[in-house]
């Protein structure tokens, strides 16, 4: 098998295309988390500290005398926060929905060697 043909077979398996999907949707979910954190919760949740500290947005806030802007990095853990806060409820729901589909019926349990051997033999004092 060629190498071109091995790709394909490996570029068309179930799971390269639900990758590729989750990543696809991966980033659309990023830029609308970032406009939430940009442009809904910074102006009302941190506008009365920003404004307390004289600055427009949080990419001003700065270490006095350095380059290290600490708001980008408090913007960003607001993102992340946000971000697993929504996947573990997308995820609470899928459980959720999976709990509420009938399990599948157990299996009968096979008798142990021992009591096969005494359902053979009440079944030969039988006849």
């Amino acid at each position: 098998m060629s190498a071109l043909q091995e790709f394909k077979k490996f570029a068309m398996q179930g799971n390269v295309i639900d990758l590729a999907i989750g990543i696809v949707i991966g980033a659309a979910f990023s830029k609308i988390v970032t406009s939430l954190v940009e442009d809904l919760v910074t102006p009302a949740v941190l506008t009365p500290a920003l404004k307390a500290a004289k600055l427009a947005d949080l990419s001003q806030l700065v270490i006095p005398g350095t380059a290290i802007k600490y708001g980008n990095f408090l913007s960003n853990i607001i993102s992340f926060i946000i971000v697993a806060g929504s996947l573990f409820v997308i995820i609470k729901l899928i459980n959720k929905a999976k709990k509420n589909e009938p399990a599948p019926a157990p299996a009968p349990k096979e008798p142990s060697t021992t009591d096969a051997l005494l359902i053979e033999i009440r079944d030969l004092l039988k006849k």
